[in-house]
């Protein structure tokens, strides 16, 4: 099969947009079949051709991301492109203007066109100060999304939200966790050294963009808590962005590591105690996995990837959305106990030892495979919006 995918934020952009679209690609190409990424020009893209299986577009850079882009309306290259080379489908990963132009593109070429809902865009109104655009956001997101003859999602909560609020044709594709590059064997005493921890020092850590719909003040006094029980606690930071600068400034003893990838990202990931993750607005969160498999106890909210994998008391602590204090409490317990901590990071680590990339990329391929099947037996049909499921 030859299939196209198009997506606005891409490696070497650091996020779980970027690196869960990656996954999918080299999943299919792993299947045996061709791939045409679309996406926008890079500033290290050489000459600006890209890759023989890329078609690199133009950008424009993301307000308030230094280094991320967006991609402009492409709609003529990509009737042009698909009409000489036509892909037998088209996923369609980001919701920005490139990815209306694809979505357009696909439907006037008869090509069955498949979205990811990957971002709550809705979510991020409230923390960017503009609360009363929620519900424009969500109609707009909606627009999208029912364009499409599916709309792939991670988890059962954000499936029957969509269908609650209008979207059709959802279809839920689970996540998994490299295991092999996210293992706890990576844990470093060098590098904890590096952060002033030794082996008996409880290290918080947090993974992610340093921005403020992360909700990152409440990481903040869940670790002042922590560290009024043990004043040799550390708290490190991974990632970067608009709000790390303030963060530093107004926290010196804090250590941060700025953006980290690979096998250094799971080096980081491994050598933490506590993962702090207070994020209120993510469509999944790909860290919680990836903590989890590093054998590092989670806090984190009741939903998204903590819903469908974290289990309470098990594998850390999974509290009630909203309620902050629970949040501290879990993060202080967790952080004062070293037994607990143990005997949770094998729990974890056995937990995300049953979740394979490879099923996510053969349930990806039936996916795309089923629609291309479905349009050349007959027309479309009127959407029904039932959900459904990959599993």
């Amino acid at each position: 099969m030859r299939y196209a995918i198009v997506t606005e934020t891409y490696p070497p952009d650091v996020n779980g947009v970027a690196l869960t679209v990656q996954g999918l690609e080299l999943g299919l190409r792993a299947r045996g079949h061709a791939v045409q990424v679309v996406r926008p020009r890079h500033a290290d893209d050489g000459d600006g051709s890209g890759a023989p299986d890329e078609l690199l577009v133009r950008g424009a850079p993301l307000p308030r991301y230094p280094g991320l882009r967006f991609g402009l309306p492409a709609t003529r290259t990509l009737r042009a492109t698909w009409q000489a080379t036509r892909p037998d489908a088209v996923y369609v990963a980001t919701e920005g203007p490139l990815g209306w132009s694809a979505v357009g593109a696909a439907r006037r070429l008869g090509i069955p066109v498949a979205t990811g809902f990957h971002t709550r865009f809705d979510a991020y109104m409230r923390d960017y100060g503009a609360p009363f655009l929620r519900q424009t956001a969500l109609r707009w997101m909606r627009r999208f999304h029912n364009g499409a003859s599916a709309t792939l999602v991670p988890t059962r909560e954000l499936q029957a939200f969509l269908v609650e609020h209008g979207f059709q044709r959802v279809v839920r594709l689970p996540r998994a966790v490299d295991t092999q590059l996210f293992d706890p064997a990576r844990r470093d005493a060098a590098l904890r050294a590096q952060w002033g921890a030794d082996d008996g020092v409880p290290v918080a850590l947090y993974v992610g963009r340093i921005a403020p719909e992360k909700n990152l003040d409440l990481a903040v006094r869940a670790f002042r808590a922590l560290q009024r029980q043990r004043p040799d606690a550390r708290f490190v930071w991974v990632g970067d962005g608009p709000s790390r600068e303030g963060l530093q400034r107004a926290n010196p003893d804090f250590v941060f590591c700025g953006v980290q990838r690979g096998p250094e990202l799971a080096r980081h990931f491994a050598s933490g105690d506590v993962f702090v993750f207070p994020s209120h607005s993510e469509t999944f969160g790909n860290v919680t996995l990836e903590a989890m498999a590093s054998g590092v106890p989670t806090v984190a909210f009741d939903y998204g990837a903590a819903r469908e994998h974290l289990r309470d008391g098990e594998h850390g602590s999974a509290i009630a959305d909203g309620d902050d204090d629970g949040f501290i409490a879990a993060t202080v317990r967790l952080g004062t106990d070293a037994r607990r901590r143990q005997a949770m990071a094998a729990a974890a680590r056995t937990a995300m030892l049953g979740l394979h990339p490879e099923q996510v990329a053969a349930d990806f391929d039936a996916l795309l495979a089923g629609l291309h099947a479905a349009a050349h037996r007959r027309p479309p049909a009127a959407p029904d919006g039932a959900p459904r499921e990959v599993a």
